[in-house]
């Protein structure tokens, strides 16, 4: 038996792991809103030619607009992993500490571009004397979460990157309206708005780099679909108030489902609950078999993470969770 100790959503290796799963496979192992928006994609006709500056900066406007951001700091790119790697092989940093334990993309990232990489305590990550700190937030996987204002403030003079792909659950948290000329922002659209294949993120930066990054990166950085579902997305602000509140709900009815079938639910966000139960990896290949992905870890054998279950699928996972205690 083998454990899956990677990145969420990777359905074919599982598909192989347990070839007599059913299916159509329930993927928990992301932390996708499973009830996606539905802004219209980008018309043929778009299509057919190169995005248009002005639509870029169109979508970085109403992007930055619900950030609470100055448009000409927002940068964006393909996706909020495309975003950290590029920032990686950009800002010419090496020494850096990572609060950790989270997403593990950042260390990889960093230790690729050739710098030396600290995997700290979230609490004493401003202890350190790191060029540059990265801490996410809300965290991945725990939920842990602070202040934006308070690590602003805590940064110093230093660079700070904060990893925001969550903060859409809890956007009082953003560190955009205390943001100094040192503060480096990572943002996803995928996970709350539930379009992850659209592969849409930004860099939210202070000016120079912000203009560094659009000339390293050219002129046609994401496609017409992103541009177009981007810029109706951040600017239907009912339907992300609506969101938040079915999120709640719904996380608290993980919790419960968790919770009857043995697991102690020890933290996360409104999109992911973090577990913890013994030998983790054995529920998780048990919940396999079952056709449920879910997501280990390798800093604790203990842990597991699920995401939330669109809504038909409620009962299946109920079924699969009693089956693999």
């Amino acid at each position: 038996m083998t454990a899956r100790i990677d990145h969420g959503g990777r359905l074919s290796k599982a598909r192989g792991d347990h070839p007599l799963a059913p299916e159509p496979w329930l993927d928990l192992s992301t932390g996708i809103n499973p009830q996606a928006g539905r802004w219209r994609r980008a018309p043929v006709r778009a299509l057919a030619r190169l995005p248009d500056p002005s639509d870029l900066k169109a979508l970085e406007a109403a992007a930055a607009r619900a950030f609470g951001a100055p448009a000409d700091r927002v940068v964006a790119v393909p996706g909020a992993e495309a975003g950290l790697r590029l920032l990686a092989g950009r800002l010419g940093v090496r020494r850096v500490a990572i609060a950790s334990p989270t997403y593990g993309s950042h260390a990889d990232a960093w230790r690729l571009a050739g710098a030396e990489v600290a995997e700290v305590a979230r609490d004493k990550l401003f202890e350190t004397d790191a060029e540059l700190r990265i801490i996410v937030n809300p965290n991945n996987p725990d939920g842990a979460v602070t202040r934006g204002g308070d690590l602003v403030a805590m940064a110093g003079d230093g660079w700070l990157l904060i990893d925001e792909s969550f903060v859409e659950v809890e956007p009082s948290a953003s560190a955009s309206p205390f943001a100094g000329d040192r503060t480096i922002m990572l943002r996803s659209f995928g996970k709350f708005y539930g379009l992850p294949g659209v592969r849409l993120g930004f860099i939210v930066a202070p000016l120079e780099l912000s203009n560094a990054l659009r000339a390293w990166i050219g002129d046609w950085p994401v496609s017409a679909d992103a541009i177009a579902m981007g810029q109706a997305a951040y600017a239907d602000a009912a339907w992300a108030e609506r969101t938040r509140a079915r999120l709640v709900a719904d996380a608290g009815r993980l919790d419960q489902l968790l919770t009857a079938a043995g697991l102690d639910v020890v933290g996360g966000t409104s999109l992911f609950r973090l577990a913890r139960c013994e030998a983790a990896a054995r529920r998780a290949w048990r919940l396999g078999e079952e056709g449920v992905l879910v997501r280990i870890f390798a800093h604790d054998p203990n842990l597991i993470r699920f995401g939330l279950p669109a809504r038909r699928d409620w009962r299946r996972l109920q079924l699969a969770l009693e089956r693999s205690r």
